[in-house]
């Protein structure tokens, strides 16, 4: 009965330690990281100021190696507007870059003839802090600090500000310039008496050394050089708020440094009367654009 007992014993043992090694064996651990999912963050706050927010769209999947960011800036004579100006943006860019985070900002509005914020160069500088902060937050938001900036009308003239002058890292790869006023230098300006004063009013005359040419020094035709990132321009034969000829020169003085560039101009005004094939063929060219000089 003992050897019996024994041999039972002896029996389990043996079953029990050849299960457990056959399930070690056949174990494997699989440490892949679990994709993240789609997440939008809506007005979310870059300063102290109310108006200083932005919502970001951030893709299935993203990672800080390959999520890189396109900014949208929306236009409004810099004392008006939002981002849901942009809203048409937004969509095309999910539906035609689905791997690429979106931010949609906001900036501190001028207004005229009321002590406040000066747009210049202060909205240049809020720009540049959602910029910075979506730079700090690389790890956390899981995102590449390598951006393209897409801006309209006065939007298009704070990016190519922000570029020409203010990235001095080389953060931002392109500049997508729709109807954007580029030189305050033009006759269509500078004989506008109304505009003088308006210039005045919009500049913060304590940001800048005694004796500048303010409308020069917020110009961004007068800020290009050689290291400004590659610009795709759209424009209008019939603006009655920006001259073609801020299109036309802008494109002279990019080609003269060796900036690489687009030009487009389309029969219409400031975007507003441009023809449903206008409208496609920006898409596709700011699509190509996009690709070449924001690729993933």
């Amino acid at each position: 009965m003992k050897n019996i007992l024994q041999k039972l014993i002896f029996v389990i043992l043996l079953v029990f330690l050849t299960a457990s090694c056959n399930s070690g064996s056949n174990d494997v651990i699989d440490d892949t990281p679990t994709p993240l999912d789609a997440a939008v963050y809506l007005n979310v706050s870059y300063g102290t100021n109310a108006q200083q927010i932005y919502d970001i769209y951030l893709p299935e999947g993203r990672t800080k190696e390959n999520t890189k960011v396109i900014v949208l800036v929306h236009g409004g004579g810099w004392t008006s507007g939002d981002k849901a100006d942009m809203t048409n943006f937004v969509v095309y860019l999910q539906e035609n870059f689905p791997d690429y985070a979106i931010v949609n900002t906001n900036y501190i509005l001028a207004e005229i003839g009321i002590p406040g914020t000066p747009a210049f160069p202060n909205q240049f500088l809020d720009l540049e802090s959602v910029l910075f902060q979506l730079k700090n937050q690389e790890d956390e938001l899981q995102i590449k600090a390598e951006f393209g900036i897409i801006g309209t009308s006065a939007g298009a003239h704070i990016a190519l500000m922000y570029d020409y002058s203010y990235d001095v890292t080389n953060q931002v790869k392109f500049v997508a310039d729709i109807v954007g006023p580029t030189d305050f230098l033009d006759p269509f300006y500078t004989d506008d008496s109304n505009f003088a004063f308006a210039l005045q009013a919009l500049v913060d005359e304590g940001a800048y050394p005694e004796g500048t040419n303010y409308a020069q020094a917020v110009s961004p035709l007068h800020q290009v050089t050689a290291i400004s990132s590659p610009t795709i321009l759209f424009y209008g034969n019939q603006d009655p708020l920006v001259p073609l000829s801020n299109g036309v020169n802008l494109e002279a003085a990019l080609n003269n440094v060796g900036v690489l560039n687009s030009f487009t101009v389309y029969n219409g005004g400031h975007g507003d009367n441009w023809s449903a094939a206008d409208f496609l063929d920006l898409q596709v060219k700011l699509r190509t654009f996009i690709q070449t000089y924001l690729p993933l």
